[in-house]
């Protein structure tokens, strides 16, 4: 209990004290103040009556006096009413404020009397809500909406709910903070919805509401869904040879409407086309070269590519390499083509003919030297081509050394004996041995070694001047090395003779038989046709002497020759088979059909008139003869 004390004067004082006196004995409350709730802007009036009290009364706002008896000066909205006479002392409130959340009393001071406290509840209504990006909330198609709509500065804290056509909406979250004051709070609500449960032009409501307004204060939203391009890209024709034409059409629907078209190949862009088309004459490339088309509008761009299904023939891919790989070890040759429709692989050795794989790689398991060599990497892309690719397999191991075991000088001059040597790798050293002499390159005395690389290995000679007798009875050894190994080749030099002077007779003697004997086969020949050529002609027969004449001389010549007699003109013994008169008659007969043929035709080439010339000279020196 709270006692107000007033100083006043000692003759006042004892009235008071009279006054108090009296008016304790009979004060009673016949009205006291009761707990309120009220909304904020209400007007409120709080009752304290004390009926036959006539002192003085105060009202207290949370243990303070607002001021003494009726004098509420300090505070204007405030009053007290009621009659006074009858001990009406009521407190009214004109538009309650937060400030008046408080705990009221009425007091009588002389009787000493406190009335009951009165909670006064002062309730205030939320602010509108607001909905952060409305009152139209735009989105691209696809993605999810976070709504949140705050409602502040309410007492007690507004509770929100979520409405879509007339049905609340599950799943908002929730917070509250409060303010300064400590009295009032204020409140956030946040929805998600996902993009599968909303559609363009959707109306949301967010509705707040305390106690100070039950039925809510909402506003709302539009859902405005943008989106990005909708590209569809044509190809047409598909599938479509290398080298014809081909037309790409890029159609889109976009919100907003599309703003530009870009168009790319295998990420380069194509400058010179802007519009919604491209037409180009296609190659390989565009088989692995996507073509694509952006299109753009104010919300961004789609790009959408497409490959043409262009048929090709083999390209190379991976170009399989050259190895040199030791002698036991494996090879391995990597060869890849690109080609559509699905080529076939095929690899071969080089002359062999036998299918070795039908796999991008070719792996040799423990190659021997003789693989070496070249292998063939062929594609086939069936109705529209082929090609190959060759590589080369070196098998390192040791020198390889052919040559002749025997070669042949003549005493006294300069004499060679070669060796051969195939080695991969090439020979680290190449020695000549002979006796206790070893020679690998220059001159030492009468010996000289020379050795030359070839594509195909390296040839090395062992040059003599001046040949002796003893140079025949030396073994020579010709040696090669490199990192794997060695080997040697024995190599003897023979002695090369002179040809004697009888041998030299024969050769002459049987180059001139067989040159005779070549002159007599013409001849026969040209009978036998002169004879099948001449069957229809006016004469009725062609002598044949001639040719019989040719044939007995060539065969008296042989017959002679072979039995090693070699003699003159004069010394020839022929015998006389034909009688003399006939011999003017055959010669006549001889130019009388070499004219007659020529008029036909069957002597058109130079070459068979100088064999038939040559005949004629002979006939005559056989008529010498005889």
């Amino acid at each position: 209990m709270t006692l107000v004390l007033i100083s006043v004067t000692p003759f006042f004082k004892r009235r008071l004290v009279s006054q108090w006196v009296t008016a304790y004995l009979n004060a009673v409350f016949l009205q006291q103040p009761q707990d309120l709730v009220v909304v904020a802007g209400q007007p409120v009036t709080l009752p304290c009556s004390i009926p036959g009290y006539h002192g003085v009364v105060l009202w207290l706002r949370d243990g303070l006096a607002l001021g003494v008896g009726r004098d509420l000066a300090g505070y204007p909205r405030y009053a007290v009413v009621g009659d006074h006479a009858t001990g009406e002392h009521h407190l009214r409130i004109q538009r309650v404020e937060l400030m008046d959340d408080a705990v009221f009393e009425c007091q009588a001071i002389q009787a000493a009397m406190r009335s009951r406290p009165a909670r006064l509840t002062v309730l205030v209504p939320p602010d509108d809500p607001v909905i952060i990006g409305g009152p139209v909330v735009s989105l691209r198609a696809g993605d999810p909406v976070n709504l949140t709509c705050h409602a502040d500065n309410a007492k007690p804290a507004a509770s929100i709910i979520w409405i879509r056509n007339g049905e609340v909406l599950n799943g908002a979250m929730y917070s509250k903070t409060l303010l300064r004051d400590g009295r009032r709070e204020s409140t956030v609500s946040t929805l998600y919805i996902s993009a599968s449960n909303i559609e363009s032009g959707q109306k949301i409501i967010c509705r707040a509401s305390n106690k100070a307004v039950p039925n809510g204060k909402e506003t709302s939203v539009t859902i405005d869904i943008q989106h990005l391009p909708l590209v569809n890209l044509s190809v047409e024709p598909q599938p479509v040879l290398e080298g014809n034409l081909v037309k790409f059409h890029c159609s889109a629907k976009a919100n907003p409407p599309v703003t530009q078209y870009k168009w790319a190949k295998g990420g380069s862009v194509i400058k010179e086309v802007s519009g919604d088309t491209y037409e180009v004459v296609v190659d390989h490339s565009f088989f692995t070269e996507p073509v694509s088309c952006e299109v753009t509008n104010p919300l961004g761009s789609t790009n959408i590519s497409r490959n043409v299904d262009v048929y090709f023939g083999p390209r190379m891919a991976a170009e399989p390499q050259s190895l040199q790989v030791d002698l036991g070890s494996d090879a391995v040759f990597n060869c890849a083509w690109t080609g559509n429709p699905s080529l076939t692989i095929v690899w071969m050795k080089r002359g062999s003919g036998v299918v070795l794989s039908n796999e991008n790689i070719l792996t040799l398991k423990s190659v021997r030297q003789e693989d070496a060599g070249k292998y063939v990497c062929r594609a086939v892309v069936p109705r529209v081509g082929a090609a190959e690719k060759e590589v080369s397999l070196t098998v390192n191991g040791p020198p390889t050394i052919s040559s002749t075991q025997t070669h042949q000088a003549p005493h006294g001059e300069k004499g060679q004996i070669k060796c051969f040597i195939r080695s991969t790798p090439p020979p680290d050293r190449i020695a000549w041995s002979w006796k206790e002499t070893v020679l690998e390159s220059g001159t030492s005395g009468r010996y000289t070694v020379e050795t030359v690389s070839t594509e195909d290995g390296v040839l090395s000679t062992l040059t003599m001047s001046n040949i002796v007798p003893a140079d025949f009875q030396t073994i020579y050894n010709c040696t090669a090395w490199n990192s794997f190994g060695s080997d040697t080749e024995i190599i003897r030099l023979k002695e090369q003779e002179s040809l004697p002077v009888a041998v030299i007779i024969g050769v002459a003697v049987g180059a001139f038989v067989a040159f005779i004997i070549l002159m007599g086969t013409i001849g026969a020949f040209c009978c036998t046709r002169s004879q099948r050529k001449d069957a229809h002609l006016v004469m009725p027969t062609l002598p044949t002497s001639i040719c019989a004449q040719q044939r007995e001389l060539a065969s008296k010549i042989k017959t002679e020759n072979l039995k090693g007699v070699v003699s003159a003109k004069n010394d020839i013994r022929v015998e006389i088979v034909h009688k003399d008169h006939n011999a003017a008659r055959e010669s006549e007969e001889h130019s009388s059909m070499k004219q007659l043929m020529i008029e036909r035709g069957e002597f058109q080439q130079e070459s068979v008139l100088k064999q038939l010339e040559v005949l004629q000279e002979e006939e005559k020196e056989y008529q010498h003869i005889k």
